[in-house]
């Protein structure tokens, strides 16, 4: 049951030409993009770019030489273990990054990062976009999902595609996890065409559809045979909404909602480890919140969306890593939220809630009867 670390050191001293790019390389890309390379890697303006081992020393110097609470945020707890481990892969540490970029923008309800790879290799330059971070304003923008066509991140993404594609050298990979794989799909259909011809391939894990008018769109057509979509055996993420093409099922050392971590999937000597299908819990899932989402208008779902969003917002904490730290005082901080906000919101965000258990309920056979789906 290898893992990325595991893989990080078998390829470790091949180089892109020796061994070139494979799923599993952008796997890691995707992990990588979660580091805090704020004030660290050049943005898209500067042109420039630094080092990859050069740019995560300074975060490590960063991280153990700041006063505690002043140094740079980081996502995961396999954070420091990724960084050193890619410091000893000269695969990895050789690579040069430019085009850095990290938006926050709470009116907008909007979270955008992405930032470009340069592995060594002339051909092949590689765009990552980053997943949903801790910010509620990221999480907020996820669920938007369900009832707008179309979200800023999006948008911004198109927008970085197309600005920094001049700028690139060769053919082009594009890669994301979770929303990252989503922006990395949309970038691709709704770029220029010029820049739609030079994309290679689109590698997307774990990441939430679309609606039917983006997936039946002209743009989406161009791109679909360069997709590929990996999910989890219990992929929950990956299953919402509309995908358009087919997946990779990849099995995780985690359960649940946990798969949803690439530091939990399966690697080989150069690809992921394939399973023949999801499991029942995620069938489970898929099928309760297609039904509970089908029964709601778009009006409905982000009437809810904006209930709980209020929720959250009024309940003191700043992200979803401090609800973590102590989920029972989360808990008991969110029940007494709901108590204070005006009624209307409080009746419909409760009734949605459920909805949700009912249909839950309903679907129980699912997890018993294989054939149910």
């Amino acid at each position: 049951m290898a893992n990325l670390f595991d893989y990080i050191h078998w390829r470790g001293d091949l180089d892109f030409n020796t061994s070139p790019l494979n799923p599993v390389d952008f796997m890691i890309f995707s992990q990588l993009s979660y580091l805090p390379f704020d004030g660290i890697v050049p943005s898209p303006k500067e042109k420039n770019g630094i080092n990859l081992g050069l740019a995560l020393e300074t975060i490590l110097d960063k991280l153990y030489t700041s006063e505690e609470g002043f140094g740079p945020v980081l996502g995961f707890k396999e954070d420091p273990d990724l960084i050193n481990a890619l410091l000893s892969s000269n695969r990895y540490k050789n690579c040069h990054l430019i085009g850095y970029i990290n938006q926050i923008d709470e009116k907008k309800e909007s979270q955008f990062s992405a930032l470009c790879i340069y592995t060594g290799k002339n051909s092949e330059s590689v765009i990552v976009y980053r997943g949903t971070d801790a910010t509620f304003a990221g999480w907020k923008e996820n669920f938007n999902m369900t009832f707008k066509e179309v979200i800023p991140a999006q948008q911004e993404a198109v927008k970085y595609l197309n600005a920094m594609a001049p700028f690139l050298k060769g053919s082009l990979q594009i890669c994301g996890h979770s929303k990252g794989g989503n922006l990395a799909v949309y970038a691709a259909s709704f770029c220029t065409g010029n820049i739609q011809k030079r994309i290679i391939g689109i590698n997307s894990y774990d990441a939430p559809g679309f609606h039917e008018s983006i997936i039946t769109s002209e743009e989406f057509s161009v791109i679909k045979n360069k997709i590929n979509l990996y999910i989890p055996q219990g992929s929950i993420i990956g299953m919402m909404l509309e995908r358009g093409c087919g997946y990779k099922i990849v099995k995780s050392t985690q359960t649940g909602l946990l798969q949803h971590y690439l530091f939990s999937w399966e690697i080989t000597s150069n690809d992921m480890v394939q399973a023949e299908e999801i499991n029942i819990s995620s069938r489970y899932v898929d099928k309760t919140i297609r039904e509970w989402i089908g029964r709601l208008n778009y009006q409905q779902r982000e009437q809810f969306v904006e209930g709980v969003y209020k929720i959250l917002r009024s309940s003191e904490f700043k992200s979803v890593h401090e609800m973590e730290k102590s989920w029972f005082l989360s808990l008991s901080r969110i029940i007494k939220t709901i108590g204070n906000i005006d009624e209307s919101t409080r009746k419909l965000t409760l009734k949605t809630i459920g909805d949700l258990f009912r249909s839950a309920g309903r679907n129980l056979e699912t997890l018993f009867n294989r054939e149910s789906n």
